[in-house]
């Protein structure tokens, strides 16, 4: 008798697949202008991003899809051990790139990447498989408690140095949420959020321009040309946006007025062109995403594979959200990358390889 293959969650699937193309279309019309200037292509940014970005993401979407499950959790603390190797490549001279004042970058010559992006997935793996192990014994003790700050100040370690405090602190909020929602105690996760609020507030105090964005978030209209300068433009590309958009392509801001029109503010840029409807278009997508991931969590028929998916989906619509709030002045500007749409191959080939592993879980439900 021929055992029938589990299916995936097709809805999930299609999700990723409409959000993939119409990330697509909205990098090629907001990075016009910057190829065309930087390269004399006004594709070349584009095809960048289908070449190191979505062609190798999408056969790692399909192998994560295809891996086993139990293999993960056998190997998750090798897989984390491995980006951390790689995480303090960056540091090594010749291999690791300092690209503004920062060293997230390595490169082999032929390709370069960025580990702290696949850090991300890395760790809700090995996250899971240890909070797993813990709960199938029944651990609800302090030993837990300092378990997870060893884990979260080892990672904490690579980032600051590097610095990578966006990563970090998305990294941090997932932690917290898996182990909230895994069921320990109360005054764990108080602890835990108590000092994850302090240590952030001092890493922000520490850097200037991370203060700088604090202080444009409380005070929008605080220096216009300077410091609160790209959440002004912003701003205004949102509003000129009305309610059907300037018109696909036809964007004003994203010649050389709003920085970063291809990545941190892209979202910007789409709401200009496509006005109310198309920025809730991308809004209800990732809401969708949401819906999906949290209904494979809750069905998912063991604790890792419950976590995993919870910790995925948190990841995915959580940069989603955060993006599109700093480009509104709803939260402080973080260099957040919207999923599957502001340019950047190492995320996208993460964030892909991350929903082909949710998919994969969706066939346990």
């Amino acid at each position: 008798m021929i055992k029938e293959e589990k299916q995936v969650n097709k809805k999930l699937l299609y999700a990723i697949f409409f959000l993939g193309i119409l990330g697509i279309i909205i990098l090629a019309s907001a990075s016009m202008p910057f190829s065309q200037k930087n390269y004399g292509s006004p594709f070349h940014v584009l095809l960048h991003q289908v070449i190191y970005g979505f062609i190798p993401g999408i056969i790692l979407l399909m192998v994560m899809m295809k891996i086993p499950i139990s293999f993960l959790r056998k190997y998750a603390l090798h897989i984390l051990i491995i980006n951390l190797i790689f995480l303090g490549m960056v540091f090594l001279p010749k291999i690791g790139s300092n690209i503004g004042g920062s060293r997230r970058w390595i490169n082999l010559g032929f390709f370069s990447f960025q580990p702290s992006e696949f850090l991300k997935l890395s760790f809700i793996i090995y996250f899971s498989a240890w909070l797993s192990k813990r709960l199938e014994k029944r651990e609800r003790t302090g030993e837990m408690l300092i378990g997870f700050f060893i884990i979260i100040g080892l990672i904490s370690l690579f980032l600051i140095l590097q610095p990578d405090i966006s990563t970090l602190s998305i990294i941090a909020l997932i932690a917290f949420l898996m182990y909230f929602v895994s069921g320990m105690p109360l005054w764990h996760n108080i602890i835990i959020g108590t000092l994850g609020i302090g240590a952030l507030a001092v890493l922000v105090k520490l850097a200037p321009y991370r203060m700088n964005r604090v202080l444009v978030f409380l005070k929008p209209e605080l220096d216009p040309l300077g410091i609160g300068y790209q959440l002004k433009q912003s701003l205004i590309a949102i509003g000129s946006g009305g309610l059907k958009g300037q018109g696909l392509g036809m964007s004003q801001q994203k010649f050389g007025f709003i920085p970063n029109a291809s990545s941190d503010a892209i979202f910007s840029i789409f709401a200009e062109e496509t006005g109310f409807i198309g920025a809730l278009l991308l809004i209800l997508i990732f809401t969708f995403i949401l819906f999906q991931g949290f209904k494979i969590a809750k069905l998912s028929k063991n604790n890792f594979m419950k976590l995993m998916a919870f910790g995925i989906t948190i990841w995915i619509v959580f940069q989603a959200f955060v993006n599109i709030s700093s480009m509104i002045g709803v939260l402080p500007l973080t260099g957040i990358p919207m999923p599957l749409v502001s340019f950047g191959g190492s995320a996208v080939i993460a964030e892909l390889a991350g929903l082909g592993l949710l998919l994969n879980i969706s066939k346990y439900t």
